[in-house]
Parts: C-alpha cells; sequence; structure tokens
C-alpha cells in the first residue's frame, strides 16, 4: 500500500545513502537533490538531520572516489620517450 511512501520518509530509508557499491555519478546525482532538498527548507527537523547525514555520507563516499582516482593516475609515469602505467595497487588497510 503505502510502503514506499513511508519509506522515502523515514530516516536512513534512502538505500542509495548506505549503498557502497553505488557509482560516484549515482551518489553525486542523490547528493545534488539532497542539496536541493534542504536548500527549500521544508523538511521537518529530525528528516532534515537525517537527510543531512545521508548527505554527509555521500560526501564522504565522492571524496573517497575521487582519492582513489587521482591515486590511480598519480601511477601513470613517464619513462625516456614513452608513458607506462603500472598495475594500482590499492593500500593495505590495518
Amino acid at each position: 500500500m503505502g510502503s514506499a511512501d513511508q519509506s522515502e520518509t523515514q530516516p536512513g530509508a534512502d538505500p542509495l545513502a548506505r549503498t557502497e557499491d553505488v557509482s560516484f555519478e549515482a551518489a553525486l546525482e542523490r547528493l545534488e537533490s539532497i542539496v536541493d532538498q534542504l536548500e527549500q527548507g521544508d523538511l521537518e527537523l529530525e528528516s532534515a538531520l537525517s537527510t543531512f547525514e545521508q548527505g554527509v555520507a555521500l560526501a564522504r563516499r565522492c571524496a573517497e572516489r575521487l582519492e582513489t582516482a587521482e591515486r590511480r593516475i598519480e601511477v601513470l609515469v613517464r619513462e625516456g620517450e614513452q608513458w607506462l602505467t603500472r598495475p594500482f595497487e590499492e593500500p593495505e588497510e590495518d
């Protein structure tokens, strides 16, 4: 019945904000939508806080993806007259 509508208004109900495998472009698009919602100022306090939290999580995820892309680009090195690439290795997590 109204379960889809309810999930949109419940805090943390946005599956895109919780999905680690979401693309950078999709996360950025959702982040832009969140900014628009917050700028309108029509949300109740709890909903605004939840939406803001989703935005922060998405912003962090986008920043991490950009940092990873930057590291991959830096792997490109020039040797003599040729540009060569080396395999990118993710840093090991503790």
